[in-house]
C-alpha cells in the first residue's frame, strides 16, 4: 500500500497554491503555484498539478474545505479557507 498524505490548498499573499505536506522529514514539501487569487482552480486544475508534484487522489478521496481566519482572536478577521484532499505518490512517479 503506498504512503498516503495531505494536500493542501489556500489562497497565500493573493494567489492560490497547493502543496503536500510530509510530515516527519525535512525535505521541502512540494508546492504548486496557480498565480492567481481568481477564480478558485478548478477540480481539474487542482488534480493536474498534483499530477506536476508527482501525486494523485487516493481513490474516493474527496476535496474538504475549511472556513479558518487570520486572526483567530478576531472574530471579524477575514476568512481563509483551506482546500484538502487525501493523495499518494504516482505509480512511477518520483515524488
Amino acid at each position: 500500500m503506498a504512503d498516503e498524505f495531505t494536500a493542501q490548498m489556500s489562497l497565500h499573499r493573493g494567489r492560490w497554491r497547493l502543496y503536500v505536506v510530509l510530515l516527519n522529514t525535512t525535505e521541502w514539501w512540494p508546492e504548486y503555484g496557480f498565480g492567481r487569487e481568481q477564480p478558485v482552480p478548478t477540480f481539474t486544475e487542482r488534480t493536474d498539478s498534483l499530477s506536476v508534484l508527482g501525486f494523485e487522489p487516493v481513490p474516493g478521496a474527496a476535496w474538504q474545505w475549511t472556513e479558518d481566519s487570520q486572526d483567530p482572536d478576531d472574530p471579524a478577521s477575514p476568512v481563509v479557507l483551506i482546500a484538502t484532499v487525501q493523495v499518494r505518490s504516482r505509480t512511477g512517479a518520483g515524488a
